[in-house]
């Protein structure tokens, strides 16, 4: 594969940094593949903890892509209320040969119309918030359905971008690139998904995301109200 094969990633304030980095390390070692961030406003996105990224183009000045990935993270609250950023996002789905996700980037993949029927992977606290929109939660850290990749919490982007990868450029390719950024995962403590943590662990993780649950539940009922409700816009400039 030579040709240009422009990947877009479709950001928003508050995200989690390591659900499109780690993609993103991927998919810059693609043969062809030009990486490009964006967002609504354009200019610059500060993610979860402070780190800031700059240099961001406005989504409606991108015409289309070879790939789409929509991150998750604490933001996914308010940019499930954004209809514009869903509209952009619809739009470029379209033009797309794959589009992905990464955490609850999937619930925004399911605002947008892009779900219905099919599986999905989220993060393991909001997965269930999946069937609002229509789509099968289902606990893979890596879910295929036709041409949408959805990847599991955050370090599952990693596998995601891989499993894509293969896809694309072929399962020796990207093997050559798993060993080139030495992914071996060997976790120091085995209790990265719920049915592998102790009780208390478990308990002290829900607590955490409870805290945000009913904030995040009530941007869900509304994005699926407006989805129900709406006509499916190409844009945001038709919203």
């Amino acid at each position: 594969m030579t040709a240009d094969f422009p990947v877009v990633f479709a950001l928003y304030p508050n995200l989690t940094q390591l659900d499109f980095t780690g993609p993103y390390e991927i998919f810059t070692r693609m043969p062809g593949g030009q990486c490009i961030l964006a967002s609504v406003e354009g200019g610059t996105i500060e993610a979860e903890g402070g780190l800031t990224f700059t240099g961001i183009r406005k989504l409606s000045e991108i015409v289309d892509c070879a790939l789409l990935c929509v991150p998750g993270g604490l933001g996914t609250i308010q940019a499930l209320e954004d209809q514009c950023y869903l509209a952009e996002v619809r739009r470029l789905a379209t033009t797309a040969r794959y589009v992905t996700s990464v955490c609850t980037g999937s619930l925004l993949l399911g605002a947008a119309g892009l779900l219905r029927g099919k599986r999905a992977a989220c993060y393991w606290a909001w997965r269930d918030s999946l069937k609002a929109f229509g789509a099968i939660p289902d606990p893979a850290r890596v879910v295929r359905e036709g041409n949408i990749f959805t990847g599991g919490g955050v370090t599952a982007g990693i596998d995601m971008a891989l499993t894509v990868l293969g896809e694309i450029a072929g399962t020796d390719y990207a093997q050559m690139v798993s060993l080139g950024i030495e992914y071996a995962p060997l976790p120091p403590f085995d209790s990265g998904r719920p049915e592998l943590a102790r009780p208390e662990i478990l308990k002290a993780a829900r607590m955490r995301t409870d805290a945000v649950r009913s904030a995040r539940d009530r941007a869900v009922q509304h994005a699926a109200l407006a989805l129900a409700k709406s006509p499916l816009t190409p844009s945001c400039n038709a919203t």
